[in-house]
């Protein structure tokens, strides 16, 4: 048989295999030649949910009738625990019934948005930084993919200066594929910029004038960000055109779960869920009663887990980017701190693979976010104290202060 009878569908040119994947065999070989690698990468929190969830879950898993296919458009009692928690959170009235979309994870929601939005070749507005999965399924799914700048200058919020010329000059070429979308993350990952209510206004006008459809992805807002959570849909005319993500993920120690929703107009809703009942079937039915009791968690427990836990981590972070030489902002919000490293390294990498050979921390370099992140590193606060004590140790020990 010859190399060359199979070969992969070409979309996969348009990809690599993602970061953490590749980067994550180096780390598994130097953990099992004896290194003890500390990850402060990846932002999966290392807490477990309320134990109440835990209890759904498990009495609802003994019971014989509970293990049959379940709807796409999900259960009601989750539904309805959905819309209670927007209520609740972000003052936001939605209807359990149409407009709102169980997920299994917001991962899966890009995919489902972007297939019901997005012809080949149509085009896409997505930050420079930003989530990866944003650019790398546009690209899987044939889209145009446009970056709009996210920089410091501005507060890491878009420049709506840049976003209009960018639109103006597509609209004038009559042979140009329209812009769909336009991807928008706050709390931001990886900058930690804050939501702002004026950015979220201009996005819903931004919207509405040229008809693209306006997605914010919106896991961090109970990650050390005390005080009124914003949503998109807060403003007046959003439902129009907003698409909102939620995820269970960070917000309640649950990534493993798979547990997300959107939340969005009757007919979004419609076209999305055309798409993925298509793909995927409900999720098991004992894990979405418990998601629904999990949204019931007391104000005390969002204190305790997301916020005083992550706080005293955050110290040990910002230890380690002065440590680092890296400047960075104390007003950050959500599981991680971004820096920006020291004139004197060639680039980021060079900073990134010192700590890990030298100090066994394995820190994330920026940009893998897209180059406006490219000289900076993200540090994930999912780790347990005494790791991150040794990692501070570990890093003082190789960078001398």
């Amino acid at each position: 048989m010859t190399d060359n009878i199979f070969t992969p569908a070409t979309r996969l040119q348009s990809v690599q295999e993602y970061y953490f994947s590749r980067k994550g065999k180096e780390v598994a070989r130097m953990n099992a030649e004896g290194r003890d690698i500390i990850s402060l990468a990846i932002g999966s929190p290392d807490m477990p949910p309320s134990p109440n969830t835990v209890e759904v879950l498990c009495r609802e898993a003994h019971k014989a009738d509970a293990h049959g296919y379940q709807p796409t458009v999900g259960i009601p009692e989750l539904r309805k625990a959905m819309a209670d928690f927007y209520r609740r959170w972000y003052g936001v009235e939605l209807n359990p019934d149409t407009e709102i979309q169980p997920l299994i994870g917001s991962k899966e929601g890009i995919l489902h948005v972007t297939l019901a939005f997005v012809n080949p070749g149509d085009r896409v507005l997505v930050p420079n930084p930003g989530y990866p999965t944003y650019t790398s399924l546009s690209n899987l799914l044939g889209a145009d993919i446009v970056n709009y700048d996210l920089l410091p200058e501005n507060g890491w919020q878009p420049d709506f200066a840049q976003l209009e010329r960018i639109v103006s000059e597509n609209e004038a070429d009559a042979f140009a594929h329209p812009f769909r979308l336009l991807w928008v993350n706050y709390p931001n990952m990886p900058t930690g910029a804050r939501a702002q209510r004026e950015t979220y206004e201009r996005l819903v006008d931004f919207g509405r004038r040229h008809g693209i459809i306006i997605v914010n992805d919106n896991p961090y807002s109970f990650i050390l960000n005390e005080g009124e959570k914003l949503s998109i849909l807060q403003i007046p005319g959003a439902l129009d055109c907003c698409i909102e993500f939620n995820s269970m993920s960070k917000s309640h120690n649950m990534p493993g779960w798979r547990v997300g929703m959107l939340a969005t107009n009757k007919q979004f809703v419609q076209w999305i869920l055309k798409v993925k009942s298509n793909i995927d079937s409900g999720t098991f039915r004992p894990l979405q009663l418990a998601a629904a009791e999990a949204y019931t968690n007391a104000t005390e427990w969002h204190q305790e887990a997301n916020i005083h836990t992550y706080r005293g981590r955050r110290r040990m972070a910002e230890e380690i980017m002065e440590l680092l030489g890296c400047q960075y902002d104390k007003e950050q919000a959500g599981m991680f701190l971004w820096g920006r490293i020291p004139d004197s390294y060639n680039n980021v990498e060079e900073l990134t693979e010192r700590v890990l050979h030298e100090a066994r921390v394995f820190i994330t370099p920026g940009f893998i976010f897209g180059s406006n992140g490219a000289r900076y590193i993200r540090i994930s606060l999912c780790a347990k104290d005494d790791k991150f004590t040794e990692a501070v140790r570990r890093i003082r020990e190789v960078f001398g202060q």
